[in-house]
């Protein structure tokens, strides 16, 4: 049994392939997606021709996620799993090893050109961590040309493993596309009607980088970009100066998150809660941020109708 997680390469996707091209389109691709902003993708780009499953499903935390005895037999009957990558889901490596699954792990970050994480940058003061990111901020979904890339390599993925398929999964991506492209520009359009001197964002933890790089934001957060930490009474004091030294109007909750230390810093600054953001996962079926697309408009305008809500 290999000792490591074996990710593939796209181009390497067909010789691992469990499925002979005959049998996949015989019966639906069993897909399993890490988390459930992936499982999105992945629905979106698979359409009817896919079974999918996603491991961490709404409101749930990848970051602290326990694997399940089901979940070590979800991954053992899978075609294809897709993951986020850099080193995001760390109960990943022992849950494919303990499946003995032969189906192709994709890292769907591949192409993309990943942000150095600030809390390797600089001295957080914590300690305890069970897991971290490594160098790099994984959260890179946050931006959306960075989904665009997502969905490319989703469909590249099931092409390979499904060649009958793929000229519906390329239809399926192109039009996706087409959507998350508006989606960036409603995006860019929002952000440019807030003045610059207000684009600060107070969230729980660092999961919104990309989206400050892209979008031209600063997000500050007491937690580094694993929930799974301690954060130091410094960090918090510090945050708290700056907040008042910012006249930062609001902070900002998480779905994934306890709503505690933000409300503490809210109080001992009194600033108000601005609402509840979507960073990790997305919220269930009946709630504002069910799909991707649905998450960043709702992120987007929470934020904009916070910090900027004089503005019309």
């Amino acid at each position: 049994m290999p000792t490591k997680l074996r990710t593939v390469v796209l181009a390497g996707v067909i010789s691992l392939s469990p499925l002979a091209a005959g049998a996949a389109s015989a019966k639906k691709l069993n897909v399993v997606a890490s988390f459930s902003i992936i499982g999105d993708f992945a629905r979106q780009v698979g359409g009817d021709r896919i079974d999918l499953r996603s491991l961490v499903g709404a409101n749930g935390d990848p970051h602290v996620y326990e694997p399940r005895p089901a979940d070590v037999r979800t991954i053992a009957a899978a075609d294809i799993v897709l993951v986020n990558g850099l080193q995001f889901e760390g109960f990943l490596r022992r849950l494919i090893e303990a499946s003995r699954t032969k189906a192709p792990v994709v890292e769907l970050t591949k192409g993309i050109r990943p942000l150095k994480s600030t809390e390797q940058a600089r001295n957080h003061g914590q300690s305890g961590h069970h897991h971290h990111h490594g160098d790099y901020d994984p959260h890179a979904w946050q931006a959306v040309p960075n989904a665009r890339v997502y969905v490319k390599n989703i469909a590249d993925a099931f092409c390979s493993i499904d060649p009958p398929g793929c000229n519906a999964y390329e239809t399926n991506a192109k039009a996706y596309d087409a959507t998350l492209s508006a989606l960036d520009d409603e995006i860019r359009a929002t952000i440019a009607t807030i003045p610059p001197h207000k684009r600060v964002v107070i969230t729980a933890h660092e999961a919104f980088g990309y989206f400050a790089h892209e979008y031209g934001l600063t997000f500050l957060a007491p937690e580094g970009v694993s929930t799974d930490t301690e954060t130091s009474a410094s960090g918090i004091a510090s945050l708290i100066r700056q907040i008042k030294r910012d006249n930062v109007a609001a902070v900002f909750v998480e779905n994934i998150t306890d709503p505690r230390l933000v409300q503490r810093i809210a109080e001992e600054t009194r600033s108000k809660v601005g609402g509840e953001l979507y960073s990790d996962a997305l919220s269930r079926s009946d709630g504002p941020a069910a799909t991707y697309v649905d998450m960043m408009k709702h992120n987007v305008s929470t934020i904009r109708m916070a910090i900027a809500p004089d503005i019309p």
